[in-house]
């Protein structure tokens, strides 16, 4: 398995963040693997509204396809897999969304799971996801930190209590055995919130590079 490349598209447009994303998942790559970062031009910095995200999906399958035969496989990096349906359509490659990969993780063994973040212009196509994977039983719904997206980003402390205190609601109101933080540019976040808790907290890039990494070894095992 030397040598085996991975592209994390970010469909943001904001650089630090696919840095950010990259830190995270290339701290959960085993030897033999790498992940480099693509950014894209044409979103806004941060995709906070379902017509942001549709607007993203060509921009991310055009970075795939300029990329096609140079990586081994392809995570589309923001929530709502923007561009991951066409990728899979038009490239003979394994790709992955992190919300797609994290609500699978977030379910293993029956359990319920929610979401917490700080988009509530995208709920609708939140919900949308258990839905299409079958897993619409095991979701709770998604609580909304208090404040707006952009400010509570330039602000991590306030990011992560506001977030903290969405994951609470869907423990304590809604029941979930597992919370999902979701979002790309909520990857450090995340991280800093797992410990806080008793229930998994699922942090979307590693859980988008542990199925990545098995579909890239599945497929090289033939």
């Amino acid at each position: 398995m030397s040598g085996r490349r991975i592209l994390l598209i970010n469909p943001n447009s904001l650089e630090a963040t696919t840095a950010m994303m990259v830190a995270i998942a290339r701290s959960e790559v085993p030897d033999g693997f790498d992940i480099v970062g693509a950014t894209a031009t044409r979103a806004p910095p941060m995709i906070v509204s379902a017509d942001a995200l549709d607007a993203a999906a060509p921009e991310v399958e055009e970075i795939a396809g300029a990329h096609r035969n140079l990586y081994d496989g392809m995570i589309v990096a923001a929530f709502g897999d923007p561009g991951l349906t066409g990728i899979r359509s038009a490239l003979k490659l394994p790709a992955v969304g992190i919300g797609e990969a994290s609500m699978r993780a977030a379910a293993e063994g029956g359990r319920r799971f929610g979401v917490a973040t700080t988009t509530p212009l995208l709920e609708a196509r939140i919900d949308a996801l258990p839905e299409a994977l079958g897993l619409r039983s095991s979701y709770t719904g998604t609580r909304f930190a208090d404040g707006d997206p952009h400010d509570l980003m330039r602000d991590p402390e306030r990011l992560r209590a506001a977030l903290a205190g969405a994951v609470e609601a869907c423990i304590v109101q809604d029941g979930a055995e597992a919370v999902i933080i979701g979002g790309g540019p909520l990857g450090e976040a995340a991280r800093k919130l797992q410990p806080m808790f008793t229930v998994p907290i699922i942090a979307p890039i590693p859980s988008a590079v542990a199925r990545i990494i098995g579909l890239i070894t599945a497929r090289a095992a033939g």
